[in-house]
C-alpha cells in the first residue's frame, strides 16, 4: 500500500477536511488586504439576504437572530481588548489603587487602542452568519410563525439600549475606537 493512501476512512475524511481547510485558508489570506471590497461583498450578501426575507414573507426568526448576532460581534469591536472597568473591578477586590489601562492624562505612557475583535475577524464572522442565515431562509423548518413588528421593536430597543452604554462607556474611559478625527503626522517624504 501506498503511503500516501489513508489507512482508515477516518483518516480519509480527515486528509480531505484538512485539505479543504488548506483551501479555505489560502482564499482567506488572498482577500485579507483587499478591506473595502470585503465590506462590499458582505453588504451585498445581507442585502441578498434581507430581499429573501421580504420576498419570501418569512423566515423573522432568522432575520432577529442574524441580526442579535451581528450586534454582539459590532459590540465586541468596538470594546477595547482589555477594558478598563474591568481592571477597577478586580483592583477593587484586590484592595489596590487600580489603575485604569487606558491613559486619561496627558503625562501617561500613550497606548494604542487595540480591539476585542480584530476588523479581519469581525468581517470574517458576520460574513459567515450572513451566509448560515441566507443558506437557513431556503429550509422551512427554520420558518417559525412569529409576530416580526414585536421582534424589530425589541431589537431596536435592545441596540439603542447596548449603544447608550456603549457610547457612556466610551466616555467613562476617554477612548474612540475609530481614527475619524483622530490627529494624523504627515510623513516626511525623505525618511
Amino acid at each position: 500500500m501506498d503511503s500516501t493512501e489513508p489507512d482508515t476512512p477516518f483518516a480519509a475524511v480527515s486528509a480531505q477536511t484538512t485539505r479543504l481547510g488548506r483551501i479555505y485558508q489560502t482564499y482567506l489570506d488572498k482577500v485579507t488586504p483587499y478591506k473595502a471590497y470585503r465590506w462590499i461583498a458582505t453588504g451585498a450578501l445581507l442585502v441578498l439576504f434581507f430581499l429573501r426575507i421580504i420576498t419570501a414573507q418569512g423566515w423573522y426568526i432568522v432575520c432577529y437572530t442574524l441580526g442579535i448576532y451581528l450586534l454582539n460581534l459590532f459590540l465586541a469591536f468596538l470594546q477595547p481588548k482589555f477594558d478598563p472597568s474591568l481592571a477597577q473591578d478586580e483592583s477593587l477586590e484586590d484592595g489596590s489603587t487600580g489603575e485604569p489601562t487606558l491613559p486619561t492624562k496627558q503625562d501617561e505612557e500613550f497606548r494604542p487602542f487595540i480591539r476585542r475583535l480584530p476588523e479581519f475577524k469581525f468581517w470574517h464572522a458576520g460574513t459567515r452568519a450572513v451566509a448560515i442565515a441566507f443558506f437557513c431562509s431556503w429550509w422551512e423548518i427554520f420558518n417559525v410563525p412569529v409576530f416580526w413588528p414585536v421582534l424589530v421593536i425589541y431589537f431596536i430597543i435592545l441596540f439603542s439600549l447596548t449603544m447608550r452604554r456603549q457610547i457612556q462607556h466610551m466616555i467613562k474611559y476617554r477612548y474612540v475606537p475609530f481614527s475619524i478625527g483622530k490627529t494624523r503626522y504627515n510623513q516626511r517624504a525623505g525618511h
